[in-house]
């Protein structure tokens, strides 16, 4: 039997398991390399590829089995309700839930079990806690989350984990053991399982008291959904639509490992379960997103996406390396403390400036107006002599900055870029406002396995992209600053920065963007000219990639909820964005960015 058939009933038997397990006959199960936010009721896993290797193919099952009890257990609505604001603690506020939907199905099913067993191996695989060294540099997330996984399951944490667990299980066990025994008494309840996860964060001290009080009334109002969602299998399938595909956001510290397949397993968790909550979303845009189409109608094709990847910037060299790039970095900040300091202040205050506090005035209880004092002495029975503080949205934003790492920008601008990368993530982390940091490049020079694997198949004409994509994940929106401070400094890396294949690049960060919970999402790219590819540019034309790049801009400035926003260092790039500005020197680049973010926000 040839491998290609082999491989497609492999993947209509995976698409049946998936259905009858998420009880929704609509359910799409999509295989690919990339990892773009899927859209409506699919659930997008990797392919094991045609070899259907045994550890590929039991990862692949157990990615489409956690989509599919997501779709059936998860009232994502009421997830988003409950879940805490600070993003550490939401990281393992999302781990509890992923792991009470996944215990759900391997306390029911031992097939399923085995299969989200191997999903986990694949997930610590390359995570942080497996190079931990000291408690501090353990993942909360992961740790608890594996903690809750063995009392709610039976099943003990993956070998490669049990070091960096044993750094962490004395503070855990003695603030957070009884917390973590009581999850087994609700797994059914996504709403008090929720809330018992609320006192195990506040135990952690992780979330307080009077955040949770803040929550309730939402709580209250979820109440009853939950009910018909959390016990009744019916229900949860009619209710798929709301929860879309997702799938796992729990892994807020888990990075990649080198082998390609886990890189794809673990952002594909991350992105699904960004967009699963998001569904969660009350209004039009999250009713939009429920059917977003994660790319725009264009002839651009790619010949292969096998050889693509989608990686953690720690996994691309040891921590040693790292640890010298960013003293590099850190060497060139320091020459430039005062313009980094000012840059900084400088946004702050522009941001922060949008938190101004407000005033509701002539209310009949509150604070007292300072302003009708005598009023309340002549009329002291006058009951409009009050005022209300109103509530802010600006924290329910989150920026990305996409980073072009190809060869054209090495040297001076990629360092300044990299330095700006690190100031937003500060200043932004200080205002509150959540920050991604990409980067794209090719894996390759004039194409690399695509364009052999091209020239194998008799060079067909026509080909579409030629190249390896290499795209890089230096800071997760989740993810604290302090976690992701030394990944920055991979940009000053030698060999890393090669050809830019922009158009796919922007349509990676949008699509991720796309999944995520806020309300506002804004989307900044850092380049220094129009995309280029060698290889690709001789097999299909010199404009191939510039037009790809052009139709996927215009798709997201008129269609798309995301804010784009672009920098160029010595290139125009105002003839490809509507909201953009060209610099001619890299050490522009800091006030450019500043002015531009700060733009957005008081557009707002």
């Amino acid at each position: 039997m040839p491998e290609q058939t082999r491989l497609d009933r492999f993947r209509n038997a995976l698409a049946g398991a998936a259905r009858a397990i998420a009880r929704d006959a609509e359910l799409e199960v999509v295989f690919a390399s990339d990892t773009a936010s899927p859209a409506g009721r699919a659930a997008r896993v990797p392919s094991p590829g045609a070899g259907l290797e045994p550890k590929l193919v039991a990862e692949a099952r157990g990615a489409a089995d956690s989509a599919a009890l997501r779709l059936r257990h998860h009232d994502p609505r009421l997830h988003h309700s409950l879940a805490p604001a600070e993003p550490e603690a939401r990281a393992v506020f999302d781990a509890l839930e992923t792991v009470r939907i996944e215990a759900l199905g391997a306390r029911a099913m031992s097939g399923v079990r085995a299969n989200l067993a191997q999903l986990t191996e694949a997930r610590v695989r390359g995570d942080a806690i497996v190079r931990a060294r000291s408690a501090e540099e353990v993942p909360l997330a992961t740790a608890v989350g594996l903690f809750a996984r063995q009392r709610l399951t039976g099943d003990a944490a993956p070998a490669s984990a049990r070091p960096g667990l044993e750094l962490v299980e004395p503070w855990i066990e003695d603030r957070a053991a009884a917390d973590l025994d009581g999850l087994a008494l609700t797994l059914d309840d996504q709403a008090a399982f929720a809330r018992l996860s609320r006192q195990l964060l506040e135990d952690l001290d992780l979330a307080s008291a009077a955040e949770e009080a803040e929550d309730a009334p939402e709580e209250d109002g979820d109440d009853e959904g939950e009910d018909d969602s959390g016990e009744d299998g019916e229900d949860e399938g009619d209710s798929a639509p709301e929860s879309g595909d997702a799938e796992m956001r729990a892994e807020q510290g888990d990075d990649q490992s080198d082998d390609e397949q886990s890189s794809e397993d673990f952002e594909s968790d991350d992105d699904d379960m960004s967009d699963g909550e998001e569904d969660g979303d009350s209004g039009v845009p999250g009713q939009a997103r429920r059917n977003w189409d994660p790319a725009p109608a264009t002839d651009y094709t790619e010949f292969t996406r096998q050889f693509d990847e989608i990686i953690e910037a720690d996994v691309l060299c040891d921590e040693m390396e790292l640890t010298r790039l960013r003293a590099s970095l850190d060497e060139q900040i320091g020459g430039l403390h005062a313009v980094v300091t000012r840059l900084a202040n400088r946004l702050q205050r522009r941001l922060m400036a949008q938190q101004a506090r407000s005033w509701d005035f002539d209310q009949e209880e509150g604070l007292l107006d300072a302003a009708r004092l005598a009023r309340v002495v002549v009329s002291p029975a006058h009951s409009l002599s009050y005022k209300v503080e109103r509530d802010t949205e600006f924290r329910d934003t989150v920026v990305s900055l996409l980073i072009d790492n190809s060869g054209s920008m090495r040297g001076r601008p990629i360092a300044i870029a990299a330095i700006c990368a690190d100031i937003l993530a500060r200043t932004l982390e200080r205002c509150g406002v959540a920050s991604e940091i990409l980067g794209f490049t090719t894996r390759a020079w004039k194409g690399g396995q695509s364009r052999e694997a091209w020239l194998a198949a008799g060079r067909p004409a026509h080909p579409g992209r030629l190249n390896d994509l290499r795209h890089i994940v230096y800071k997760k929106a989740d993810e604290p600053y302090r976690h992701a401070r030394r990944n920055l400094g991979l940009m000053m890396r030698e060999g890393l920065l090669k050809e830019n294949i922009d158009g796919e690049a922007l349509l990676w960060a949008h699509n991720r963007l796309i999944a995520r919970p806020e309300e506002r999402r804004i989307l900044m790219v850092i380049s220094d000219g129009a995309p280029v590819d060698d290889s690709t540019a001789s097999a299909n034309g010199g404009t191939y990639l510039e037009r790809h790049l052009r139709q996927v801009i215009g798709w997201i400035e008129q269609k798309s909820p995301v804010e784009l926003a672009a920098i160029g260092i010595g290139h125009d790039v105002t003839r490809y964005y509507k909201r953009a500005v060209t610099i001619m020197d890299a050490e522009q680049l800091g006030g450019a960015m500043t002015d531009q973010l700060a733009s957005l926000f008081e557009g707002a």
